[in-house]
């Protein structure tokens, strides 16, 4: 790749400290700063013909430095979350256990980590109307399941599987 190992160190000092000053965390920036780069490698011949490759890699890095760092956020609220004691109601986690899992999944980003759909559909890789839809058919479900009169452990067990 004629020219890009000349370009590439004359702009990752200043796209990496970009990123630093950005977030404060050399080990985010610097994850940020090498994928852009390494996007810019993939894409060499139409990159170096642009008006401003500097600018393009900058701005690539710093998707990528906010995408990593939103990742980040939500992995340790996550992670928080998992530690955090289950709904007051047992029961109501076996109907919930009972759909779907991706209803299952949106029901415990929505309801336990009260996430925006926004948030949801980005980590579950669907669209927020998507969300929206599926929200709606898991408390359907919910409603359905929880109204459905269960006389013995063996009829409970049955509307659970």
């Amino acid at each position: 790749m004629e020219g890009f190992e000349a370009w590439y160190t004359a702009e990752h000092p200043r796209v990496l400290s970009a990123c630093v000053a950005l977030s404060g965390d050399y080990d985010a920036a610097r994850e940020a700063t090498d994928e852009a780069f390494t996007r810019a490698l993939e894409r060499w011949s139409q990159v170096e013909s642009m008006a401003s490759p500097g600018g393009w890699v900058q701005t690539v890095a710093i998707n990528a430095l906010r995408r990593g760092l939103r990742r980040r956020r939500l992995e340790r609220g996550l992670r928080r979350g998992l530690s955090a004691p289950p709904l007051p109601d047992p029961e109501l986690w076996l109907v919930v256990r009972s759909l779907p899992p991706r209803q299952q999944t949106v029901i415990v980003l929505a309801y336990v980590h009260d996430l925006p759909q926004t948030t949801i559909a980005e980590l579950m890789g669907i669209a927020p109307g998507t969300v929206s839809s599926t929200l709606d058919a898991a408390r359907r479900g919910l409603r359905r399941r929880l109204a459905e009169p269960v006389d013995s452990e063996e009829e409970r067990l049955r509307w659970l599987t």
